[in-house]
């Protein structure tokens, strides 16, 4: 695996089948962890039917991480009524972390990024214009064109508590 790509469902707090068709993890608003239906590794060779198609245009060897909420959202003032909860992208950030650490990923913005960066970089692709990430309610204050800066840290942070367990 190359890179990890961030993402919230836009929907509910809890992971539907459908969701877990297109993501390899996906954390409820308690911050469990809930696998998808397929293993990261099945994104090493995209097969149609066969992967988790999480990314449009860059699927092979990344990692999809989601956050169950934001149905609704419209904008920073109204996110609609399933906003992301702190222990949500805390355990997301962790989950990050332990996947950097167990595919070798180092994390820097080409290799772990929001949907939103992704699509920034590969205008062409179908992620163009996508909006996971670019806010995260429990903190406000971080500026949509920081959210992935934001991120990176949380799970540099993370994974600094991994390695001293």
């Amino acid at each position: 695996m190359k890179r990890i790509i961030i993402h919230w469902t836009a929907g509910g707090y809890y992971p539907n089948a459908a969701e877990k068709n297109y993501y390899h993890f996906l954390i409820d608003k308690d911050g469990n962890v809930h696998k998808g239906k397929f293993s990261p590794e099945a994104n090493l060779n995209c097969t149609k039917g066969q992967y988790a198609p999480h990314t449009g245009g860059g699927n092979t060897g990344s990692v999809g991480v989601a956050m169950c909420a934001m149905a609704g959202f419209k904008s920073i003032a109204d996110c609609g009524q399933y906003p992301i909860t702190k222990p949500q992208f805390e355990a997301a950030m962790k989950l990050c972390a332990e996947l950097a650490l167990k595919y070798s990923i180092t994390v820097n913005s080409v290799n772990v990024m929001t949907h939103y960066e992704f699509g920034i970089k590969n205008p062409k692709t179908s992620s163009a214009g996508k909006i996971d990430v670019i806010y995260i309610p429990p903190y406000p204050w971080v500026d949509k064109n920081e959210v992935g800066s934001f991120i990176r840290s949380k799970i540099k942070w993370y994974m600094s508590k991994v390695k001293e367990v």
